[in-house]
């Protein structure tokens, strides 16, 4: 019953370079990887026990990665994308939703993290489509949101209803030649509220591959000058088409 999940995870952990060592054991149990505190690096169980409280933080970053742009990416690396690049198209997906410090991140704030249950992780594959993406987005970020994972999962969904993606990259058919600054204008035009100081784009070589929002704990659009500043520099990006375009 349980081994497609774990192959389906398996294959998400690659494609997203984000695996997070699980208890296999547990796995074949329940239908649900466990992070123990020997799964994670030492460095990461010093910081949590020393500054890392769950709850005690002070804004959100909203990740929406561009799926095109990692499907892309891993069909040069020869490697399979998962169900995110599977026969269903995607465009903006979450990536995660990481409490943050004014300066800095909390991360792994327990160890071992409370129990996620693949009926949660079910439900939230419309977002983020790959079992494996959530269960290291509920380890590493979730963890540290003071809230259950129901409560963590359901927030994550309320950020993503409060972002609206700008209409000419809701169902891009042909690949599209943008600046960072362009797409940060689109969004701040979708999205009253929002500034050029809470928000950033990545990108990965000559693409774009995520937005980053930076929201309130109730989920308003606010400045965060630290991760603004990180955008990307470069003059010219490229965003692949949903699959299926051209």
């Amino acid at each position: 019953m349980f081994a497609p999940i774990f192959r389906c995870a398996a294959l998400a952990a690659l494609a997203l370079g984000c695996a997070t060592s699980v208890d296999l054991a547990a796995l074949v149990q329940n239908g649900t990887p466990r992070q123990t505190e020997s799964s994670v690096p030492a460095r990461h169980v010093e910081q949590a026990s020393a500054q890392d409280t769950p709850g005690q933080f002070d804004f959100y970053v909203l990740s929406l990665s561009w799926s095109p742009s990692f499907c892309a990416a891993a069909a040069e690396r020869d490697r399979a994308g998962g169900p995110q690049c599977g026969p269903r198209p995607f465009s903006f997906v979450v990536h995660g939703l990481w409490p943050q410090y004014e300066r800095g991140f909390p991360e792994y704030c327990q160890i071992p993290s409370p129990r996620l249950y693949h009926g949660i992780v079910s439900a939230m594959l419309d977002l983020m489509p790959a079992p494996r993406l959530i269960y290291n987005e509920w380890d590493k970020h979730g963890t540290c949101s003071g809230l259950s994972p129901q409560a963590y999962f359901d927030t994550v969904r309320k950020a993503r209803a409060a972002v609206n993606i700008p209409p000419e990259y809701n169902d891009l058919k042909e690949s599209l030649s943008v600046t960072p600054d362009a797409v940060e204008d689109a969004f701040i035009k979708a999205n009253p509220g929002l500034t050029r100081n809470g928000i950033a784009v990545e990108c990965s070589r000559n693409r774009m591959s995520e937005v980053r929002l930076c929201l309130s704990k109730d989920l308003r659009f606010r400045d965060c000058p630290e991760v603004a500043k990180r955008s990307c520099r470069r003059d010219q990006l490229i965003m692949p088409p949903v699959r299926g375009g051209a």
